[in-house]
């Protein structure tokens, strides 16, 4: 619906006071800020709506709807488009949350280097935008590269980082004229007040040992202390620099992806049942029955599946780390889904883009989601309970306790 150029806001104002309009403030934002875009669009043209002179220099070209979120509630407004040319108030782009501005940047640094393709533009007409200039797209990416390098950056203070999951997503992007795969490295903690955090974010070429090396080398430098297990998917090189970095830390190996490798070992025929009998071992009461447990199935498929039962062997203790913790935080340790519940909206938003301009375009993007995930996870309920986190850093380390002293102890004055 196009917007009413014939009445002034002052004479909208006392109609609603009159009819007494029972979502008049939402009314109002709307109003305002129509009007606001009309004198602007008057501006370009060179001469107010429907009025002719001789210093005009364009004319509207109709409207084009756009929804507006705002604290009133989301508005409907009514865009002035001009028959040369167009027309889009920067301040309706600054109202969008990070994420949404961070892929506009990214949309349109695309198209300013000529890697724009037809689902690209496409974008750019949904978002509302015909055309951007480069002084925009310029200034929209400095105030999101600070943001993001600002949550990037920032001291990890909240520990100890009891938890922490460790996972890598692969991106394509546009270097020295070809297209290439990369790496981002993402990591998630679980804090001293039982909530989960964004621990950090890193664009690597390989996801190899050097690469995840820096990467928890970062994380430390950073403030990241009191780890006591790292999720994550047997990715080369990771293993090797947690004991590098993280002093004490166990590897948890996800559960999901091990069972994938697993079930490479066996004939498709024999998947489902070695797939439930594999299961049976997470669904112990204790931990004496889990491993008790993985020793029956050893036996079971030692038979008939050799393979499977050396791999499973092999696997035993990564697979069983979990079983170190409290019973009650053992389906939130023993895999990596929360993490990729996490990569599921990153994706949702990068498979927009497709092919990245290059890797800063990357980070401005998935760090402004992460940015984004992070603040939700603040004001959400608490991810583990203190008591439970209470009991984790305490476990009984084998080896650890004191032996009493023969000696008899002697007090002195």
């Amino acid at each position: 619906m196009a917007a009413d150029n014939s009445v002034t806001p002052a004479q909208w104002l006392a109609k609603q006071i009159e009819t007494d309009d029972s979502d008049m403030l939402r009314s109002m934002v709307k109003t305002m800020a129509e009007a606001l875009m009309s004198a602007q669009a008057d501006t370009l043209c060179g001469a107010p709506y429907g009025e002719r002179s001789g210093e005009r220099t364009n004319s509207r070209n109709g409207y084009r709807q756009r929804e507006w979120d705002t604290r009133a509630g989301t508005v409907e407004l009514a865009i002035p488009k001009l028959r040369s040319g167009s027309y889009f108030p920067d301040w309706l782009l600054e109202r969008r949350r990070r994420a949404e501005q961070a892929l506009i940047s990214v949309v349109a640094t695309s198209y300013l280097l000529g890697v724009s393709t037809r689902r690209v533009d496409k974008l750019v007409e949904q978002l509302g935008i015909k055309h951007i200039s480069k002084s925009q797209v310029s200034q929209m990416a400095k105030v999101l590269d600070e943001q993001v390098e600002a949550f990037r950056t920032r001291a990890l203070d909240a520990g100890p980082y009891t938890f922490v999951w460790l996972d890598a997503l692969t991106q394509k992007v546009r270097e020295g004229g070809r297209i290439i795969n990369v790496h981002c490295l993402v990591a998630t903690g679980v804090n001293a007040d039982g909530r989960r955090e964004i621990l950090g974010l890193e664009v690597t070429t390989g996801e190899d040992g050097a690469g995840w090396l820096a990467f928890l080398r970062g994380l430390v430098a950073r403030g990241l202390s009191g780890v006591q297990l790292v999720i994550s998917d047997c990715h080369r090189g990771l293993v090797s620099a947690i004991g590098a970095t993280l002093a004490g830390a166990s590897w948890q190996r996800c559960r999901t992806h091990y069972l994938r490798n697993l079930l490479t070992c066996v004939a498709k025929s024999a998947q489902p049942f070695v797939a439930t009998l594999v299961r049976t071992i997470f669904d112990q009461p204790d931990a004496a029955s889990v491993r008790a447990q993985h020793a029956w199935v050893l036996d079971a498929l030692e038979a008939k599946h050799p393979a499977a039962a050396e791999h499973l062997d092999a696997a035993r203790e990564d697979l069983l780390a979990f079983a170190a913790f409290p019973r009650e935080i053992w389906t939130q340790i023993w895999s990596n889904n929360p993490q990729e519940r996490l990569n599921k909206e990153i994706r949702r938003r990068t498979d927009v883009v497709g092919i990245f301009p290059d890797r800063a375009a990357i980070i401005r993007l998935v760090g402004a989601v992460l940015a984004e995930q992070s603040d939700e996870w603040v004001e959400a309920r608490r991810y583990m309970g203190l008591d439970v986190l209470t009991k984790a850093r305490l476990r009984v380390i084998s080896g650890d306790t004191p032996t009493p002293s023969p000696l008899p102890q002697t007090l002195t004055a």
